[in-house]
């Protein structure tokens, strides 16, 4: 509408409070970067500072800058990088004119059938409002896609066909299996692995560098292990950590998460390995209270323990395949008492057959 400016949600944050807010102790938003989540805040521009994935990323910088952009799918675990190199590609091709040549759309939105048939068609079949040389494709872009339903993919298989001369479409999900197979043989698949512990380490110490934290080499080594390749989780535990503790270090790292410390993991396997029975049950509950450990954080540390330590082949297999069941019972909600003692008692079978194997 013509003379009708949109609000922004930094207008919304800048804007004046209302009268009387500092009687009532409320404090103006006067810093919405400085408040920013760092995981909008750092998150790349441009292709060039996409953190990994370079062969990805070059490849499609070059179908980018001659013109031959194809449909893409982009797969695979949450926060490495899917989302952000689909909208440095967006912001690369259309520049100021950004918000008027892409339609995005996120698991939170309608997506059934019917919005298929209308609001992306009806986008796909617009003109374009390109004043370049020559017009440039459209891009939809449908984030959490592995959402759809199998009607609403089977309708936009065909929204694809129809409108591939004037629209790109890129589809982002986590699991490719929830896509459709008509709609995976349109699209060129690249699949984003979790980012390499190197990768990590050097945006966050980028991150670090540009926040001024204080951050020292335990810390830093926490808060990689911790991400398990994905970036967005490690910016959200290093921006909570900063939030609770002045001093970023390793013990600052897992009591903000929660997580067990490496030491306390090869105190209980100390206890498994060692002690009876009653012991270890009562030492194990014991550090479980006083740290507030939840038993299957304590399960999955001490299973990647066990591929660490040396024992026969055999009772490995039936160590781990017992571990898996006990997590598996843990995530319906089962007594966590009675999986304690399943854990110990997993153990105290492993000891009997280590044993038996050495004499």
């Amino acid at each position: 509408m013509a003379g009708a400016t949109a609000a922004t949600p930094m207008d919304i944050d800048a804007a004046a409070p209302p009268a009387g807010a500092a009687a009532k102790g409320k404090a103006p938003l006067n810093a919405p970067v400085r408040a920013a989540p760092w995981v909008e805040k750092y998150r790349p521009q441009s292709l060039a500072d996409v953190a990994a994935h370079r062969d990805i990323v070059d490849t499609i910088d070059r179908l980018t800058n001659e013109n031959r952009l194809p449909h893409l799918l982009l797969y695979g675990p949450p926060g490495t990088g899917k989302t952000s190199t689909i909208l440095a590609v967006a912001r690369k091709l259309y520049g100021s004119q950004y918000s008027n040549m892409i339609l995005e759309l996120n698991a939170s939105d309608e997506r059934g059938i019917d919005v298929v048939r209308q609001q992306i068609q009806d986008f796909a079949g617009a003109r374009s409002l390109s004043f370049g040389a020559r017009p440039a494709v459209k891009l939809v872009l449908l984030d959490e896609a592995d959402a759809m339903t199998k009607d609403a993919q089977f309708a936009l298989r065909r929204v694809i066909e129809k409108y591939t001369r004037s629209t790109r479409f890129a589809l982002i999900c986590n699991h490719v299996n929830k896509i459709i197979p008509a709609l995976q043989s349109r699209c060129t698949r690249f699949r984003f692995a979790p980012l390499d512990g190197s990768h990590v380490r050097e945006r966050l110490q980028h991150i670090i560098k540009s926040e001024g934290l204080g951050v020292d080499e335990g810390g830093l080594t926490a808060l990689v292990r911790l991400s398990n390749g994905d970036m967005r989780k490690a910016l959200n535990i290093l921006q909570s950590t900063h939030m609770a503790s002045q001093q970023i270090t390793e013990e600052a790292v897992y009591l903000c998460t929660g997580n067990p410390m490496p030491k306390d993991i090869e105190e209980i396997a100390f206890w498994l390995l060692n002690e009876p029975f009653s012991t270890s049950f009562k030492y194990i509950s014991d550090m479980k209270m006083r740290k507030g450990l939840a038993l299957v954080d304590i399960i999955r540390e001490v299973t990647m323990f066990v591929f660490k330590i040396q024992m026969p082949s055999d009772v490995r297999v039936k160590l781990i395949n017992d571990l898996a069941d006990i997590e598996y019972r843990l995530s319906f909600a089962c007594n966590d008492k009675l999986q304690l003692g399943a854990l110990i008692s997993t153990f105290t079978d492993a000891r009997t057959a280590m044993v038996a194997a050495a004499s």
